[in-house]
């Protein structure tokens, strides 16, 4: 069966506006101005500064009054930003063509950055009267329900350069680091590739490109699309290395500057973990390779290869070829997050059938797959490139389970439900299990069976030994770019000696993919570095708590809901106890690799 993809849904976000020409878009820009023009005449008038010995209060009088105050509105403007941020996004990631959008983009940006220098201005305010700060905050009702971001802000205030240092660094990020990340998603995904399907030329976008690369079951068709993939990268490599060497070294200055060690210090603070926890995680997972790389070479085997060319990682191993319209997919889908909860299964219907998701490729849209929450509506929306294949119904089911840990967050604040990233992927990936779970037990045929554990052990591959490389060549990356500037050549080869570090002799060292770096936007996100390795603990994580799951039952269910609701307001160490896990064991970590490893087994034994 063929899928006909100008079918597939494209996602209405008319109940947040009517259109980027919309009165009611034009009135919440000029509100978000008119909410930072109030914060700033607030500052002022009440004289508030961030120096070590502040004036007497006025005005509203005590630190608790203005800790309420100022989180409140810092909660509409924060509400207000980012759901216009996404709602012009919704364009931009969809249609990089739309100059309308990207300007707007743009305007939008620097509303961001005035938001986060009145964040950025608090957070040193609250160092200011860090001795009288626990009393502030348990003094006043409002300040108290947000104790932990407040905490957690007076911590970060340690690594903060001079106000006007911040200020400026932050302003120039407009022309730098958001700069340098644009480009590289404009070139990659404007990139349209001349391509021979069935003896007709065609010419594809870079993730249409790439799906044929994985998934075709012809073998000299995935060489070809490879081929196609590597000469079309190399033809902007030089570009793409300038964005890199942007954002990095941008990011070493800042780091440098704020007092940090290196911008995995600042990552493990973004994503509340210590460097320990970080260590066992990792220690563990080098430890499992071995075992994937056993894994790999019995797939390569099924080639008659020695070892595996980048372009049968992906490739199906069985003949189970079988493509799901977009309405089996939805089914597929609710009736087996129905075997969890209804909640969860009511919800995924409603997603579907509002038509939060954008499932069709096209020229223009960004690859891969992503969820994005819209604050003033509490709802989310989801992209992804659907392909009819397992691999895609997976990934949809992993991204409805980021908007379901949104849905569980309904009701909470802004500051309260900033969730780090090692707890993000953990909704996400337990939903993907859920549906992975399910189609393995109800495969039919040996086939099909085969072919199932197949797709879970390449996602499984690519969390544990694929982000492992990502993680030593970003690494290597930071610490290559404070002396000078990486050459494109320089970083292919980071990106091939990681592969091969972690790979091994798994893959064939003539046909690794040096620019994996290239197209992956995670390596230039100006927010934040490292995007890499929650996915691993977000993995891991879920693992174990599903293993609490089967243990627990439906009992389980109000307990991680109840988990969800809260990843904003504790770190990841505390959430866990609650379920009896300790992260900072690497018996933990062990054990949940130990279930990926299982499949590993089965998967050898078929």
């Amino acid at each position: 069966m063929s899928l006909d993809q100008t079918k597939l849904p494209h996602w209405d976000l008319s109940n947040v506006f009517p259109g980027l020409d919309s009165p009611e878009f034009k009135l919440a820009l000029q509100e978000v101005t008119t909410q930072l023009d109030e914060l700033d005449e607030y500052i002022n008038k009440q004289k508030l500064n961030n120096s070590a010995h502040p004036p007497a209060d006025s005005g509203l009088g005590s630190h608790s009054n203005h800790v309420a105050y100022l989180v409140e509105q810092l909660n509409t403007v924060f509400t207000s930003v980012n759901t216009l941020n996404n709602y012009v996004s919704s364009y931009t990631s969809t249609d990089s063509f739309n100059t309308q959008a990207k300007n707007l983009y743009s305007q939008i940006q620097a509303i961001v950055v005035r938001a986060r220098e009145v964040e950025l201005f608090f957070t040193s305010w609250l160092r200011s009267i860090e001795n009288n700060l626990t009393a502030a905050i348990e003094s006043n009702p409002i300040a108290a329900q947000y104790n932990f971001y407040l905490q957690e802000l007076a911590q970060r205030s340690l690594y903060l350069m001079s106000p006007k240092e911040e200020s400026l660094a932050n302003e120039l990020s407009l022309s730098s680091l958001r700069a340098w990340k644009n480009l590289q998603g404009t070139i990659t995904s404007q990139l349209t590739i001349e391509f021979k399907i069935d003896g007709e030329d065609t010419f594809l976008p870079l993730p249409a490109l790439q799906n044929i690369r994985r998934y075709n079951p012809d073998s000299h068709v995935r060489q070809a699309a490879f081929n196609a993939e590597i000469q079309a990268l190399g033809s902007v490599r030089e570009p793409l290395a300038a964005c890199m060497n942007g954002v990095k070294g941008f990011q070493n200055v800042l780091d440098y500057r704020r007092g940090r060690k290196n911008a995995i210090h600042t990552s493990l603070d973004e994503y509340r973990i210590d460097q320990d926890t970080l260590e066992v995680m990792l220690s563990a997972m080098r430890a499992s390779f071995p075992s994937f790389r056993r894994y790999l070479e019995h797939k390569a085997k099924r080639f008659n290869k020695k070892a595996l060319p980048w372009w049968d990682l992906f490739a199906p191993v069985a003949e189970n070829n079988r493509i799901y319209s977009w309405g089996e997919s939805q089914d597929f889908i609710i009736d087996n997050f129905a075997t969890f909860s209804s909640n969860l299964a009511n919800f995924a219907q409603k997603a579907f059938a509002q038509n939060w998701i954008d499932a069709e490729p096209r020229s223009g849209k960004r690859g891969g797959a992503f969820c994005m929450r819209i604050p003033s509506a509490e709802e989310s929306r989801i992209l992804c490139n659907f392909d009819g294949s397992l691999d895609q119904i997976s990934t949809i089911a992993h991204e409805l389970g980021h908007a379901y840990h949104i849905e569980c967050q309904r009701g909470k604040k802004f500051l309260q439900y900033q969730t780090p990233m090692t707890l993000a992927e953990t909704a996400s990936t337990f939903c993907e299990t859920i549906i992975m779970e399910a189609a393995l037990e109800q495969a039919e045929s040996p086939d099909e069976k085969l072919s199932i554990l197949e797709t879970l052990l390449i996602g499984d591959t690519q969390i544990i030994v694929d982000i492992s490389s990502r993680y030593l060549f970003e690494k290597e990356v930071f610490e290559r770019r404070k002396e000078a500037e990486l050459s494109a050549d320089e970083l292919c080869e980071l990106m091939t000696k990681a592969q091969v570090a972690t790979y091994g002799d798994a893959l064939d060292p003539e046909h690794l993919h040096p620019y994996m770096w290239s197209w992956k936007p995670h390596y230039f996100r100006e927010d934040i570095a490292f995007y890499n390795y929650p996915y691993a603990f977000g993995l891991l994580f879920s693992a174990g708590l599903y293993a609490v799951y089967k243990e627990r039952g439906k009992e389980f269910v109000p307990q991680f809901q109840s988990f969800l609701s809260n990843t904003g307001m504790a770190k990841p160490v505390e959430l866990a106890a609650n379920f009896g896990i300790n992260i900072q064991s690497i018996e933990f970590w062990t054990s949940s690799l130990d279930v990926l490893q299982n499949r590993i087994e089965r998967y050898l034994a078929l």
